[in-house]
């Protein structure tokens, strides 16, 4: 179903032109409100003036992350305070905390790209919509939230936390969708287990996923456990929060990236050069329309490339393929590099392992160390220790094999690892302690 079937529609000339018109406004509103921006457009020197073309993007400045924790709270800032009607910010943990501010246009496109996105997952106005993102500062909630509305749907604002209420309200209240991380949806269904509800008999269809990259094992574990389409989303607060870019139910092949709000590129994430359409790198976004904080190219992190095939839903806008990781995620062993989704999808492929894991990275006599802990499933976990070890043997086999890397897989009781009600902490990291 489209939600604004005109402008996901737009043929790519016409999407075009609306870029480049809206990105000229966003080079002149920050050149002359931004002295961050006008600084930059300095050192480069170019002015507004310059942008003639959208070839010309690649002349601008980037944005990094770092950018917004050095003018915190407001340095960057393009309106007056006054004219800001929501903050929110990240929660600081490696740093200070990434402030954003939103105009009332600001919340009314999010809403708009918010529904956008639910609706090309197959959610409409008779749907009732169980969000259990956080509320708060993270904009998760609010934004699945304002989306669902907007779409005219029913919203259950569940939030984080008491899993098996939350379990018990899925069925009571009938929710048709849920939006949450995939590993907390895991940890809805192990706790709907647990209180003897079967997912699979709710009514329940569609599960909104997002805020942490997962594979498309992944996907499988969740549509096969609780009997749902379970779809990818995609955003991030510093752009605007959940809405960027979606899938779509009809191809669910890559994620339709809302083009006349946010202009994308793919990067070397190490030399910074713009990579061609198809090349895997690191997303780059420019939000076009966004008042309150509007970015220039800014560096996501995000490990994907940029699919400009038509897609046979009949939206035009440029498909993400699925996040493969981010660069700052990336971990070099032993001078290999290795993103957690790549153990993930091994280990999803083992029969009786679950999706829940970490890897632990240390540093033993000047080497590093990478170690594997999974949970297995309760039947497995029952099995004799002889088997257990010969699982453990083929996993660090076969990615060696894979990733030219040697691990040590350690297999774990069922429940054993921390469960988040956010997004999963994949990595733990001791060499960042010695």
């Amino acid at each position: 179903m489209l939600f604004n079937i005109r402008q996901e529609t737009l043929p790519r000339e016409d999407l075009e032109a609306l870029q480049l018109r809206r990105l000229q406004d966003l080079c002149a509103r920050v050149y002359a409100n931004v002295p961050f921006y006008r600084k930059r457009f300095e050192e480069s020197g170019i002015t507004p003036a310059d942008i003639k073309s959208l070839d010309n993007l690649k002349l601008l400045p980037f944005t990094e992350k770092q950018d917004l924790r050095n003018y915190y709270p407001f340095g960057l800032f393009a309106v007056p305070r006054d004219n800001i009607v929501r903050l929110h910010a990240s929660s600081g943990t490696t740093g200070k905390a990434v402030v954003v501010g939103y105009t009332q246009r600001d919340l009314e496109t999010w809403a708009e790209v918010a529904a956008r996105s639910l609706a090309a997952a197959g959610v409409n106005h008779t749907d009732t919509v169980h969000v259990a993102y956080g509320y708060g500062l993270f904009t998760g909630g609010l934004g699945a939230h304002g989306g669902a509305e907007h779409l005219g749907a029913t919203v259950v604002p569940a939030s984080g936390g008491s899993t098996r209420r939350q379990a018990y309200l899925l069925r009571d209240f009938g929710a048709t969708a849920l939006c949450c991380t995939p590993s907390y949806a895991l940890h809805l269904w192990e706790a709907g287990q647990e209180a003897g509800i079967d997912f699979r008999d709710l009514p329940l269809r569609t599960g909104v996923f997002g805020a942490e990259p997962w594979t498309e094992e992944m996907r499988q574990d969740i549509e096969q456990k609780m009997g749902i389409n379970a779809m990818n989303i995609y955003g991030l607060s510093e752009v605007m929060g959940p809405g960027v870019a979606m899938e779509c139910l009809d191809a669910k092949c890559g994620m339709h990236l809302w083009e006349d709000h946010f202009l994308p590129e793919i990067i070397d994430p190490v030399t910074g050069e713009v990579l061609p359409a198809g090349e895997t790198g690191e997303l780059v976004i420019t939000t076009l329309t966004k008042e309150g904080i509007p970015l220039i190219r800014y560096r996501t992190r995000d490990i994907t490339s940029l699919d400009y095939t038509p897609c046979r839903c009949g939206r035009t806008h440029v498909r993400l393929t699925r996040i493969k990781g981010r660069s700052d995620d990336m971990l070099i062993i032993r001078g290999v590099n290795v993103f957690p989704q790549q153990i993930e999808s091994i280990l999803m492929e083992s029969e009786g392992l679950t999706p829940n894991y970490q890897l632990v990275v240390d540093r033993v006599h000047n080497l590093d160390t990478l170690e594997i802990q999974v949970e297995v499933d309760e039947a497995l976990f029952a099995d004799e220790i002889r088997k257990l070890q010969s699982l453990e043997g083929r996993i660090q086999k076969t990615i060696k094999e894979f990733l030219g890397v040697s691990t040590k897989v350690r297999l774990m009781e069922p429940h054993s690892l921390e469960r988040s009600e956010g997004k999963a902490k994949r990595i733990i990291d001791k060499r960042l302690e010695k």
